[in-house]
């Protein structure tokens, strides 16, 4: 079994286990609709055996930076469905990834130019957020109440029918690097007292909300969920991470999902789970394919698969400057750009 081994991964059958990470595109027309330059884009990878977009908004104020992606229109959905076609019409697989910026974004994101953005708590993220007015410094967002958590949950569900009627193969579930469904999973950024706070279990109940509402959509197998355990990102930390992750694994275990994709320390992270490997800690627990993202070069690629470490591995960085990245690891040829520099980040 190596790289280029095929898999079956939820409800199809992948022709390698190179996965094109989802990669932040700020190249959305107006009203955050994808463009033909998008569908191209994407079409450009389709030798990858699974691409992964750039996550789609699940609502107006889930916007995290000007020019990202919605999938909470019907415009949005027809651009979107041209990605999906130029994808197949190569003979690739395409998951939309789903998101929500929640703390990290602005007044200036918001359809209004000036409502606070939404989080678990009132807490502020060290940092800046970019706006088309330029940097700004994060602001304190304003602690979502508990009734309108399970709108958000239908936000999620709808932008599945959306995305489903777009013609995508599946969806992955963003619940990493700082944003909204992170931001409820760790103590760092979650001091909420209701039953979305508090314990491990609370914490991650609506990021279980989210997966029970997506696969009722979907099916299981047309869902992924990705994690970064050990990220800083936006500024996040967690007291407890490998009892959080461990828990959350556990759980997702019993949905049946196509996969979990786990983000691995990169050297710029200051959290520290004492060198654990995270895509091999959780890969037992979870019970099903994991795929691991984090600055993987060829080698280490070959090695995670080969060792059983990891089902897949995603490429970011090397896969936005190489779109035939799967031939040229199959041939050995010089990738271009680098495989790995300190200041990246492969998401």
């Amino acid at each position: 079994m190596n790289l280029f081994s095929p898999i079956n991964l939820g409800a199809f059958a992948l022709v390698n286990r190179i996965v094109a990470a989802p990669m932040m595109r700020n190249a959305s027309g107006p009203g955050g609709v994808p463009t033909s330059a998008d569908a191209e884009y994407y079409a450009q990878r389709a030798q990858a055996g699974l691409i992964v977009t750039a996550a789609a908004q699940v609502a107006p104020d889930g916007h995290a930076y000007p020019g990202v992606p919605g999938i909470y229109s019907p415009a949005q959905a027809a651009g979107w469905q041209r990605v999906a076609d130029r994808v197949h019409q190569r003979r690739g697989r395409i998951f939309l990834q789903l998101g929500h910026g929640g703390r990290v974004s602005h007044p200036l994101l918001q359809p209004d130019g000036q409502s606070l953005p939404v989080a678990p708590s009132a807490l502020a993220a060290r940092g800046d957020a970019i706006t088309p007015q330029g940097p700004r410094p994060f602001v304190t967002p304003r602690a979502l109440e508990t009734w309108e958590i399970a709108h958000l949950v239908e936000r999620f569900r709808d932008a599945t029918l959306h995305a489903l009627e777009a013609g995508f193969d599946g969806v992955e579930i963003y619940a990493a690097n700082g944003y909204l469904l992170d931001q409820f999973l760790r103590d760092g950024s979650n001091r909420r007292t209701d039953r979305y706070g508090g314990t491990i279990a609370n914490r991650s109940r609506f990021l279980l909300e989210v997966v029970e509402a997506v696969t009722a959509v979907c099916g299981s197998g047309r869902t992924g969920v990705r994690l970064s355990p050990n990220g800083s990102f936006n500024d996040m930390w967690d007291g407890d991470p490998v009892g959080l992750f461990g828990h959350v694994a556990r759980t997702l275990k019993s949905f049946g999902l196509a996969y979990l994709h786990v983000v691995e320390p990169l050297p710029q992270d200051r959290v520290s789970l004492d060198g654990l490997r995270l895509a091999r800690h959780l890969k037992p627990i979870f019970g099903g394919p994991v795929i691991a993202n984090g600055g993987y070069d060829r080698q280490r690629a070959f090695d995670a698969v080969a060792q059983g470490d990891s089902d897949m591995v995603s490429f970011g960085v090397m896969f936005r400057d190489n779109p035939d990245l799967a031939s040229r690891l199959q041939r050995q040829v010089v990738v271009k750009g680098p495989e790995f520099k300190s200041g990246y980040r492969y998401y």
